[in-house]
């Protein structure tokens, strides 16, 4: 009797530690950690008074991400999303038409969003996977042509914000009840369309698709 008695005790403490580890309602958390924002960009051509036929190419940058959430059940909470400002160069697509190199600028963006995540919970795993939807907002501002483009006529860049939907997948590792490893790949829609002028003739790109994918690593805690 008394070694089935220390082993339902056994049972019952690893139990309770398993379950420790999974999130539970009214938990908050927080993560830091690297995050890179890889644009799959599709724009249409450049327009100064006609079709230049040269689209826009959008490079990759990494930031400092950060977020934070609230568990309202076991396994739903809601995430909001911050970072510190990413920088993206934009390149002309293919050639350089007018001859400044294959640089055209810099735009600068944040991107904060709101995501409601479903964790599946499991109290057997410290790998606790989750997926999600929500909404973003992304501010793009300091847009600038290099000195080569400003020099040879480009002026007054100019990015529209952009408001969509976003997805993520990801997971957490538990390190102990408190603190954890993340992982996750969200995709955003970002779309926008640029203005500016050459030599005084107004200019546009109608379109630009960013639609970027984020790929985050971080650390987290939980209170």
């Amino acid at each position: 009797m008394k070694n089935i008695s220390l082993t339902l005790l056994t049972l019952a403490v690893a139990t309770a530690s398993q379950s420790a580890l999974a999130f539970q309602k009214g938990d908050w958390i927080v993560r830091g950690g690297l995050a890179t924002v890889s644009p799959d960009e599709s724009t249409s051509n450049i327009v100064v008074g006609s079709d230049l036929g040269v689209d826009l190419a959008i490079d990759n940058d990494t930031q400092l991400g950060l977020n934070i959430a609230y568990f309202f059940t076991d396994k739903l909470n809601i995430e909001v999303l911050a970072a510190t400002p990413f920088k993206h160069d934009v390149n002309f697509g293919v050639s350089d038409p007018l001859g400044t190199g294959d640089k055209l600028g810099e735009v600068t963006h944040l991107p904060p969003t709101i995501t409601l995540n479903y964790y599946f919970n499991d109290p057997s795993s410290p790998f606790q996977p989750y997926i999600g939807a929500g909404v973003n907002y992304t501010f793009i501002f300091d847009e600038e042509f290099t000195s080569a483009n400003d020099a040879a006529g480009l002026k007054g860049l100019s990015l529209d914000d952009s408001f969509g939907l976003s997805a993520q997948v990801g997971v957490d590792y538990m390190l102990n009840e408190q603190w954890f490893l993340n992982g996750s790949v969200r995709w955003v829609d970002i779309d926008t369309e640029a203005s500016f002028s050459l030599n005084g003739a107004p200019g546009s790109v109608n379109s630009i698709e960013i639609d970027p994918m984020v790929y985050t690593i971080s650390i987290g805690y939980r209170f």
